[in-house]
């Protein structure tokens, strides 16, 4: 805003410099003038002097008269010290004078950083928390009328809301739901913000700092953890793999031919694997060559199907003379 001697700059005020319509306006304006001053002068004719000083106050008067918003964009004007209307886009016709272009509001989404150092979380951990708010004015008017420094006041609402969070929230929950505190931080602005017409759109926690000396203690704490779960796991399997070999064991002590044929395969897949050359005792080979592992498969069938025998009576003891 300016006035004779002074100029104010408000905020969401900026300097837009000169109408390029209202300029061509102006222009084409004070030629007509001239050209009917001219045209009085040569045929000596008061009335075209009228006209030519009518054109030419209309063309002084009309860039300060006529402004231009762009679409983003909301003018808030008084006539003399009240609010008249919230104007735009596009062209509007201000009385000069009399009414005044107090504000130019941006309506696009915009962003304003803040940050809380060294604040106490619940559990009294120092952090240092970043964040950023995404906010839009909604309400041109009291936007305008009802703060004098919107941005400064968000500014100052965000810091003070995050420094509530930090100190409502234990360490660990800040770390590991960051989400939830954005929700939370949205929320609280947004219920501050909303009285200025003003809305916070989202907020997001960009960086957590803790202090050097946390960090190391939360990594030792973590690999500690992370040790007890790996041996706990080891046990697991190893009790996994000591039920299979028992279970192993009692099908191989029920058919020895099942035992023979494990043999011979584990040796098979050592040659193959390795292509090394194994030494075996002959006693060995002649339990694992074909007719002998037969004969022991047979042998062990007709144990299993040969019937049970009953159990002979008691021979009678004799009785001992007196």
């Amino acid at each position: 805003m300016s006035m004779p001697g002074f100029t104010m700059n408000l905020p969401g005020q900026r300097d837009r410099g000169g109408n390029p319509t209202a300029a061509l306006i102006a222009a084409i304006l004070l030629l007509l003038a001239g050209l009917a001053a001219e045209e009085g002068a040569r045929k000596s004719s008061v009335a075209y002097f009228w006209v030519a000083g009518v054109l030419a106050l209309i063309g002084v008067l009309v860039p300060s008269s006529l402004k231009m918003a762009n679409h983003w964009e909301r003018a808030v004007v008084l006539r003399l010290g009240r609010l008249q209307s919230v104007s735009g886009p596009g062209l509007f016709v201000i009385v000069p004078v009399i009414d005044q272009v107090v504000y130019w509001l941006d309506q696009r989404i915009q962003t304003t950083e803040f940050n809380a150092e060294q604040a106490l979380s619940k559990d009294t951990v120092p952090v240092d928390v970043d964040a950023v708010v995404f906010w839009q004015i909604h309400d041109p008017e009291r936007a305008a009328l009802e703060i004098t420094d919107y941005r400064s006041a968000i500014s100052r609402v965000a810091q003070t809301s995050l420094r509530e969070m930090v100190g409502s929230s234990l360490l660990s929950t800040l770390l590991s739901d960051r989400k939830h505190g954005d929700e939370m931080l949205r929320e609280e602005i947004g219920r501050k913000t909303a009285e200025w017409g003003v809305t916070a759109i989202s907020v997001e926690i960009r960086d957590i700092g803790v202090p050097a000396a946390l960090q190391d203690a939360m990594s030792r704490e973590a690999q500690a953890q992370r040790e007890a779960a790996a041996r706990i796991h080891l046990g697991q399997a190893e009790l996994a793999v000591a039920q299979k070999f028992v279970e192993a064991a009692d099908i191989y002590a029920q058919s020895p031919a099942a035992l023979q044929l494990r043999a011979m395969n584990i040796i098979y897949e050592t040659t193959k694997e390795r292509g090394a050359t194994i030494l075996m005792p002959t006693a060995m080979v002649d339990a694992m060559n074909p007719g002998g592992l037969l004969g022991l498969t047979q042998a062990a069938m007709s144990a299993q199907n040969k019937p049970t025998p009953d159990p002979e009576p008691p021979l009678a003891q004799p009785t001992p003379r007196g």
